[in-house]
């Protein structure tokens, strides 16, 4: 897990926050600390960045150490995936649900990670194919960007730089048209391309003000049916500003975290149905404040609402009509 805003969100049209989210507070504060903590985490681990967690052991035997030891989570979205699906993990990190996934989804399913760390890609990327020659195919790949703005590949981005280095309001202007351009013609993730998205303690990392915007690009990636699954930090009530000013807290997957209700509404009001808790931590992680943070789970779907069933019935219903390949 490793994601954040960018302070700028270069060319992005952020909306004004929705009532589901808190007022923004020192944002380019908050993305540099997420940022190097989040480097920092890639290269040692940092036990203060995650709850505990039980993953099935199953899936765990062909991921590499460097991998599993570098990992930062507060749940496991991956027990609600099905074969031969299409799947984005959203601030994928080092990897790790996204090889869990890729075992669930199987040689006929595709899996995508997106982050903007470029420490935790590159312990990604390094372990992919050592994941692949375990398993004897390969369908997962890392892609850089923010989760807020799914449309925009950094790494194009950072290439088309290094050949146009800006150095002036001219400069700066064409890097914006390029941003659209890419936006518009070469999109890191398309709309209407995944299955599932899921996500791991990460959503709560977005600065307050761009938020509504990350919802937004959930429901736009996805398919028509298509769910996302989401494990994440929420507040007993709305957390206040002076907690949410503190980088250290914010990094830490605390003071971002929007209020239990808050982040229910927040994928209402971004247009999905049929929202539903699969998973909530009974104690609270920390308690600041009076203010109680525990881990959540919820499913939401884009287009018809239904009621999701255990991993077991809903593969037996996906597999009635044959095979994942076709």
């Amino acid at each position: 897990m490793a994601e954040s805003g960018s302070p700028s969100a270069a060319g992005s049209a952020a909306a004004p926050a929705a009532s589901c989210c808190p007022g923004p507070a020192a944002p380019a504060a908050q993305a540099g600390a997420v940022r190097e903590r989040y480097a920092a985490g890639a290269r040692a681990r940092e036990e203060a960045l995650c709850c505990p967690v039980d993953y099935d052991s199953r899936y765990l035997e062909v991921i590499p150490e460097e991998v599993l030891e570098r990992d930062y989570g507060c749940g496991d979205p991956s027990r609600h995936l099905l074969p031969g699906e299409t799947v984005l993990d959203l601030g994928s990190g080092t990897g790790k649900i996204c090889f869990i996934a890729s075992q669930i989804v199987g040689p006929c399913g595709r899996v995508i990670g997106v982050d903007m760390t470029e420490e935790m890609l590159a312990v990604a990327r390094r372990a992919a194919p050592v994941v692949a020659g375990r398993l004897g195919y390969a369908n997962v790949e890392f892609r850089r960007g923010r989760i807020e703005d799914l449309a925009l590949d950094l790494d194009r981005v950072a290439s088309w730089l290094e050949a146009h280095p800006v150095r002036d309001l001219d400069g700066w202007q064409a890097l914006q048209d390029e941003e659209q351009r890419l936006r518009q013609e070469e999109p890191l993730v398309a709309d209407a391309s995944v299955d599932a998205v899921v996500s791991n303690c990460v959503l709560n990392l977005v600065e307050a003000g761009l938020k509504p915007q990350l919802f937004r690009e959930l429901h736009r990636v996805l398919r028509d049916g298509g769910r996302a699954v989401i494990s994440d930090i929420v507040a007993s009530r709305e957390v206040p500003l002076h907690l949410q000013r503190d980088p250290e807290l914010w990094s830490g997957c605390i003071s971002g975290a929007l209020s239990e209700d808050g982040f229910l509404r927040a994928f209402e009001e971004a247009g999905f149905r049929g929202i539903q808790l699969l998973d909530r931590q009974e104690d609270p992680w920390r308690v600041l404040e009076g203010i109680e943070f525990r881990s959540v789970t919820v499913v939401a779907f884009k287009g018809r609402a239904r009621l999701w069933k255990p991993r077991g019935e809903a593969a037996a219903e996906a597999s009635a009509g044959g095979g994942c390949c076709g």
